[in-house]
């Protein structure tokens, strides 16, 4: 696994609050290797405290780098295989980084996140990575309206949230093909563990691989979740 931080100055992500220079991510694997703008350099901790707090300033968090994005491409990486010819949705699509990596791999991807500036930013990462097959769909979990059918459901970080997970259980039971998997990263947090922990109780298998994840210690350890439904 290899990945790279880069600022690239000529880049600017304009938006009601102001102007912010976005920086571009390499990640290399297996031989290939995708490119993401995003804001700011990778999330750190601290960052992530405020967001979650409430008492962030105006960077547009849509559009950085989340540790659980860089862990969930990873393992869609390395299963690139069941990929192929595979319908996929992303759900909170940030800058896109995992779906690019599955539509790279041939899955008939659908970007979606409640933002247009979310979606702005995708469509970019997927023009530099020469990809013009992925879809995209401005959708609120709250008022999910999407009756299609996916084999892989992909989420990054998306569980903090205890009040959403009733709309995204709702979207994981409609949305998910019969043989459908749901992969989830998240940082092991206490909230998201209480939804995964339903749904095992109701007959869904959870197995989990672990990602480390950073440029520096201490690095952050992620969960890749992947959730198959009763039979």
């Amino acid at each position: 696994m290899e990945t790279s931080l880069s600022p690239d100055p000529g880049k600017l992500l304009r938006t009601s609050a102001g102007d912010f220079p976005l920086n571009e991510y390499r990640m290399r694997l297996g031989g290939r290797e995708w490119r993401i703008l995003h804001v700011g350099s990778a999330i750190s901790y601290g960052d992530e405290k405020n967001f979650l707090s409430g008492i962030a300033e105006h960077l547009p968090y849509g559009v950085t780098l989340w540790p659980a994005a860089i862990a969930l491409a990873h393992d869609v990486a390395c299963r690139a295989g069941a990929f192929a010819g595979k319908r996929v949705l992303e759900l909170g699509s940030g800058a896109g980084l995992p779906g690019i990596v599955a539509a790279s791999f041939g899955g008939q991807v659908m970007q979606t996140d409640r933002y247009e500036i979310v979606m702005s930013v995708c469509k970019r990462n997927a023009a530099i990575n020469g990809l013009k097959t992925i879809e995209y769909n401005l959708a609120d979990w709250v008022m999910w309206d999407n009756p299609d059918q996916y084999d892989w459901i992909l989420g990054s970080d998306i569980l903090y949230g205890e009040e959403m997970h009733t709309h995204l259980r709702r979207i994981f039971e409609s949305n998910l093909t019969a043989g459908g998997r749901v992969l989830l990263s998240d940082p092991f947090r206490t909230a998201s563990m209480k939804l995964l922990e339903a749904m095992e109780k109701d007959g869904w298998k959870i197995t989990v691989a672990k990602w480390n994840v950073g440029e520096e210690e201490p690095l952050r350890s992620i969960a890749v979740y992947e959730l198959e439904p009763p039979r």
